[in-house]
């Protein structure tokens, strides 16, 4: 009779066991990832890639150093990115400590008055000549659950995934800050250089129409004449404020980037003195994988969305746990720790199949799987998304290379015009709608120019961050 019984307990728990056995479908989590980016030439040695240089070396001005320095610890976002950070440690520590057994300590006394006319009271009369039971009673119990399954292990591997994630979005955020001070910074000394240009336009109005009134006085110029140089001085003039208000609305942002109250910034450089290198080397893209943090970022994604699949799994599996209790117990306070004869102790073990709980183990494996599935998605995105953005870098730069040399070639050939223009004027050779002419149209040019130059070196900041931002 035992050996059947123990042969249907068997069958029982195999049947238990693989009750709710699910298999995890195999998902390619590879992505697709080209051999060389496009538009970039084939590299000679991955090591020389910009990808490699640290903020620090890349961004050699003194000043945007000092104010990438101050973003870095003094920027909001990356603070809060920190906390995250933190959050994510003590989760981890949480879960590192899911294979120690539970342990708790209970002290405990009571009276009880049963009545008189009750089972209880009629016992207690009886047998200890007594109306009322004491009881006093110190346990320290234990329970500890085996990770059969894994479940621990995953739950592990989860939280660890989960703060890897944080400390790679810490390095996406300060990337990308580092980025907006750079681009911020470049876009002040376009906007200092073209309030330059500008003033240099109002002077040579200026002298202008000086000229011209001149000219006037003597008859030589009707009052159109005069009016049209004055409305041609006055557009130019109007350029300085604008260019003045957008320089301080740019102070504000960087110093509010940088987690600081509005302020002037002090520049020591100009836009010409930052140079564009001529050589660009990009690396190879497979390594896009290990040097961008929101890349890595959504891989680790992957990671812990398998280890929650698996953790979902193993709820559908039977669990064991152990469980002890060890004190010592009296019904009076006089024998309370009367050791030996007061101690008592107990161990237990027991295994609990979940069979039907309204199909809410499943369901919570099928959503994992399809999490897991989004997050593979979801990186393999991440993967095509920063390729793109490296390739857009890359034609930028080439494309703004070759507008920079027909805008300078123009911008040349403007400057002699209005050189020619001037002499030919105080000759008598030109009129005075030549002149103004040579010079709105050097000052267009001249501000496209600055323009075309801050572009470019916003596009560099782009290239680099694209490529990792020296991670």
């Amino acid at each position: 009779m035992n050996s059947k019984s123990n042969l249907l307990i068997i069958l029982v728990l195999q049947a238990f066991f693989f009750a709710c056995k699910t298999t995890d479908k195999a998902i390619q989590t590879e992505a697709p990832v080209p051999a060389n980016f496009r538009n970039a030439e084939v590299p000679s040695d991955d090591s020389t890639s910009i990808a490699f240089i640290p903020w620090r070396d890349f961004f050699n001005d003194v000043t945007l150093q000092t104010l990438i320095d101050t973003a870095i610890a003094h920027n909001m976002d990356l603070q809060l990115a920190i906390k995250n950070i933190d959050a994510a440690q003590a989760t981890l520590k949480q879960a590192k400590a899911g294979y120690i057994p539970n342990v708790s300590l209970q002290v405990g006394a009571n009276s009880t008055n049963p009545s008189n006319n009750s089972l209880n009271g009629v016992s207690l009369n009886q047998f200890l000549k007594t109306n009322h039971i004491e009881d006093y009673n110190a346990t320290l119990a234990l329970s500890w659950e085996a990770d059969i399954w894994g479940k621990i292990k995953n739950q592990k591997a989860e939280a660890l995934a989960s703060y890897l994630q944080t400390e790679e979005a810490k390095k996406a955020v300060q990337t990308q800050i580092v980025s907006y001070v750079a681009q911020g910074y470049y876009n002040l000394l376009m906007l200092q250089e073209q309030l330059k240009i500008a003033r240099q336009n109002l002077a040579l109005n200026d002298s202008t129409l000086n000229i011209i009134k001149q000219q006037y006085d003597v008859g030589e110029i009707t009052l159109l004449g005069l009016e049209q140089a004055e409305a041609q001085r006055l557009a130019a003039a109007s350029l300085i404020p604008d260019f003045e208000q957008q320089i301080n609305i740019q102070e504000n942002a960087l110093s509010i980037l940088s987690g600081k109250l509005p302020e002037g910034i002090a520049t020591q450089s100009t836009l010409d003195d930052i140079q564009i290198p001529e050589k660009i080397n990009t690396g190879v893209p497979s390594l896009l994988l290990s040097r961008r943090p929101d890349v890595k970022q959504a891989e680790l994604a992957v990671m812990a969305a398998r280890a929650n699949q698996r953790y979902a799994r193993a709820s559908m599996y039977p669990s064991l746990t152990i469980s002890a209790q060890a004190g010592v117990n009296s019904f009076k306070a006089s024998n309370w720790f009367n050791i030996p004869a007061s101690v008592f102790g107990t161990v237990a073990g027991g295994i609990a199949q979940p069979i039907l709980q309204r199909r809410q183990l499943k369901t919570n494996y099928e959503l994992a799987a399809i999490n897991h599935e989004k997050s593979v998605i979801q990186f393999r995105q991440s993967v095509i998304t920063a390729v793109g953005e490296v390739s857009d870098a890359l034609i930028a730069l080439n494309k703004l290379q070759e507008k920079q040399s027909i805008a300078l070639n123009r911008t040349n050939k403007l400057q002699s015009a209005i050189h020619n223009a001037d002499l030919l004027f105080n000759t008598g050779m030109a009129n005075y709608l030549e002149v103004i002419t040579a010079q709105s149209n050097v000052l267009q040019s001249e501000l496209e120019l600055a323009q075309i130059k801050k572009a470019q070196l916003v596009a560099m900041v782009e290239l680099y961050r694209s490529l990792g931002g020296g991670w």
